[in-house]
């Protein structure tokens, strides 16, 4: 009961700082860049509705999708961190602007929601809005890379925005908004490395492997290896991913088997199949 409740303690407040980022900085100074936040900050210049309130309202046909399409145990986390999310936004909405100057206010904002945004996906959840979407479509469609659906996405709300402020440089701020979320992000997430390894022992290294193989859509070989002290053979499970994946593997390890070695170390580039081929493109 602790474990889940300093869980959920923290993720209350990963999504503070992301409300902060929208009701101090990004909203006040007419950004909107992209997703359901930036659609939210959109429709709230047209309705009267509070742009949190809003954000609520948008994700939750999107987590009906969730629920159908992942189950109940994918989407309560996320549920939760949606509505945590609006609630602050609401809360803090009549403080204002903490700063006038969109430039300041667009990176202020991207290094708040990308942090808020960074730590509710590492405890296991999301924030909702385009990330089920972007999911559900990578399911039906699995062609797609997920940085392209993110891109299109957010292109259509940052040019989307120039016409409902009626001001360029508002979508200019809000492209350099999303950019810096994406750079925070990546390193809240990732760190700095470009790949990563991983290494695992453990009983069950067959379920772990089906979910490997289903989930993430990426190769996994077997090595075998035997213990040094009790001479015992074991299945060692080897697999070289994309730093964006890590945080996924971490958490199917960890629901199939808390007590799996497991050794992830960083791999500067990865070639073949699913990654960059020896020519500079990618597979």
């Amino acid at each position: 009961m602790w474990k889940w409740l300093k869980e959920y303690m923290l993720l209350t407040l990963y999504c503070g700082l992301f409300g902060m980022g929208l009701s101090l900085f990004i909203d006040p100074n007419d950004l909107a860049p992209g997703g359901i936040s930036g659609l939210s900050i959109l429709l709230s210049r047209m309705v009267p509705l509070e742009t949190g309130t809003l954000f609520l309202i948008l994700n939750i046909p999107i987590l009906i999708l969730g629920v159908i399409k992942f189950g109940w145990n994918f989407i309560i986390s996320t549920l939760y961190a949606t509505v945590m999310v609006s609630v602050f936004t609401n809360l803090l909405e009549p403080v204002g602007a903490l700063t006038n100057e969109p430039l300041l206010g667009a990176l202020a904002g991207a290094v708040l929601n990308a942090v808020g945004m960074g730590m509710v996906l590492r405890n296991g959840a999301t924030t909702g809005g385009t990330d089920i979407i972007v999911k559900c479509l990578r399911v039906r469609y699995p062609h797609l890379k997920s940085g392209t659906l993110f891109f299109i996405i957010d292109i259509f709300i940052v040019l989307l925005s120039g016409i409902v402020f009626r001001k360029i440089d508002s979508m200019l701020y809000s492209a350099i908004a999303i950019l810096a979320t994406s750079l925070v992000l990546d390193k809240v997430l990732y760190g700095t490395d470009e790949a990563k390894l991983l290494f695992l022992i453990s009983d069950r290294s067959d379920k772990i492997t089906v979910r490997l193989l289903a989930e993430l859509q990426i190769g996994v070989t077997y090595l075998q290896g035997s213990g040094a002290f009790h001479k015992n053979q074991k299945q060692v499970v080897l697999c070289a991913m994309r730093k964006q994946l890590v945080p996924k593997a971490e958490k199917i390890v960890r629901e199939e088997d808390e007590t799996a070695f497991l050794i992830i170390t960083n791999a500067t580039e990865i070639y073949g199949e699913g990654h960059k081929s020896y020519f500079g493109n990618v597979i």
